[in-house]
């Protein structure tokens, strides 16, 4: 991991969303792969004993990771653990190290979704309650509104849920987490129908014009304020 003052400081953008769980587990078990210990909570010089609970006076902010697991802090704790022992039994992994244009950390998808929308949305966002943007989808669909949130596997849900997703991304900066507790969904369920969104957009024109149509049409009007990049 080289020396702490070697090097300049570099930030990067990293998909939180795909690539973060991955990458704390994976530095954590470093100390694993090395064989100087067994079990990660063996190790006391990184972040690992903060995720679990187990340090009373700590620098870490564990709650942005522990978020994406979802549920109370004591279940995610649990979900955790569970997540990096699942992992002990991989190797070297290359892909974390490969950062793109000297910036991003995540697939090729990723850093095409970061760029277009710094492009697309220069430095305005809109202030449109989650609430308004389903019901326009909906409309927008012709499906009713409670099927975006209904636990029952529908194709137009699933869509209408992934297309409020990336537009309260897009033009009002909700955070995945955000839009997964809207429709009592995790985080990662909401990341992967934000993909097939940008997949469909990509392939049908038809279909990029109408949401294109759909988010002029929320953002008439609205109160904007400056953007606030995030992973």
């Amino acid at each position: 991991m080289g020396h702490l003052f070697q090097g300049r400081y570099n930030a990067i953008v990293c998909d939180k969303d795909a690539y973060l769980l991955e990458l704390v587990r994976y530095i954590h078990l470093n100390p694993v792969r090395a064989r100087v210990v067994k079990r990660p909570e063996d190790y006391v010089w990184t972040g690992h004993l903060s995720y679990l609970g187990k340090r009373e006076e700590d620098l870490i902010d564990e709650g942005f990771v522990l978020d994406q697991l979802g549920g109370n802090r004591s279940s995610a704790r649990r979900r955790y653990r569970r997540f990096v022992w699942d992992g002990m039994t991989g190797g070297h992994e290359k892909k974390y190290y490969q950062v793109k244009d000297q910036r991003y950390l995540g697939e090729d998808a990723f850093v095409e979704r970061i760029e277009r929308e710094r492009k697309e949305a220069g430095d305005w966002m809109y202030e449109i309650p989650l609430e308004v943007i389903s019901r326009e989808v909906a409309r927008a669909i012709g499906c009713r509104e409670d099927e975006l949130h209904s636990v029952r596997r529908s194709r137009q849900g699933s869509l209408g849920r992934g297309m409020v997703a990336y537009l309260a991304r897009r033009i009002s900066g909700y955070r995945v987490k955000e839009i997964a507790d809207h429709f009592r969904r995790s985080p990662v369920a909401v990341s992967e129908a934000i993909t097939k969104v940008e997949d469909h957009l990509r392939e049908d024109t038809g279909f990029a014009k109408g949401v294109r149509i759909l988010s002029q049409n929320l953002i008439k009007g609205r109160k904007r304020k400056y953007r606030i990049t995030e992973a």
